[in-house]
């Protein structure tokens, strides 16, 4: 049954990413800048950002926890990046957050659904599926260019995030325009950042699903990165965003 459950996602996944991609030109999610009531009832934005990303974190726990495969470093390389991610967009990054901002409960509800499929791909494809990763995977150039890769998202998205919390000082209600870090390139670096922690997770892993969860970061950011940045352009001037990109440098 779990099996045929993997076979049936790891098909699906990728259409739906497709479909997501291209209704998100069209539909504004609803959280962050572009919450509207809408969406309906609504919660303490740290609240939802807890509920809706935890379930990634316990779901590739319990994978790697009962995989038998807890003697293999490789793997517990593996379970430790994915696990370091979540625990800071679960643990961390909530609890940084100002304001009293709120999130939809329809969108924190999609998104504990696709964090636990998502999880459940890459854990079950990972840790119970028959592999040939061993100790000499480490010293593989995918490994070592994919860990960098990894490595330089997480910074990047953990600074851009940073740079964002603190656009304007206590009490001030005022728009700012981010423009340190990688902001200097495009208007939705934090995103970037995540874009780059993902494809870095498929290089060093190798893996399907990894590559999967890549297509469906850049279906769900991509083309809110775009509507972002039409967002400054009005807000701004585009004068200000000038030739910056939406997402990735010099490219989207």
């Amino acid at each position: 049954m779990i099996e045929t459950l993997y076979n049936t996602l790891i098909t699906i996944m990728p259409i739906l990413a497709i479909i997501v991609f291209i209704a998100l030109f069209f539909i504004k999610a609803g959280y962050g800048m572009f919450r509207n009531k809408k969406w309906g009832l609504t919660i303490s934005n740290k609240t939802g950002w807890i509920l809706m990303e935890a379930p990634s974190f316990i779901t590739m726990f319990i994978l790697w926890a009962t995989g038998n495969v807890l003697s293999n470093i490789v793997l517990t390389i593996f379970f430790a990046l994915f696990e370091i991610h979540y625990f800071q967009r679960t643990f961390v990054f909530p609890f940084l957050m100002k304001g009293k901002s709120k999130m939809p409960i329809s969108i924190m509800l999609m998104g504990i659904v696709f964090n636990i499929s998502n999880a459940f791909l890459i854990g079950y494809s990972l840790f119970h599926l028959d592999n040939e990763y061993n100790t000499n995977w480490i010293a593989t150039p995918q490994f070592i260019i994919g860990t960098i890769i990894f490595i330089s998202g997480m910074v990047i998205n953990i600074h851009s995030d940073n740079v964002i919390r603190h656009l304007r000082p206590e009490g001030d209600t005022r728009h700012y325009f981010p423009q340190k870090g990688m902001y200097r390139f495009v208007t939705s670096a934090n995103y970037f950042g995540e874009l780059l922690e993902w494809i870095g997770f498929a290089i060093l892993t190798q893996n399907i699903a990894a590559w999967i969860f890549v297509l469906w970061t850049f279906a769900n950011l991509g083309p809110r990165a775009y509507v972002i940045r039409k967002h400054y352009r009005e807000e701004f001037g585009n004068d200000t965003v000038g030739n910056k990109k939406c997402m990735i440098p010099f490219i989207y």
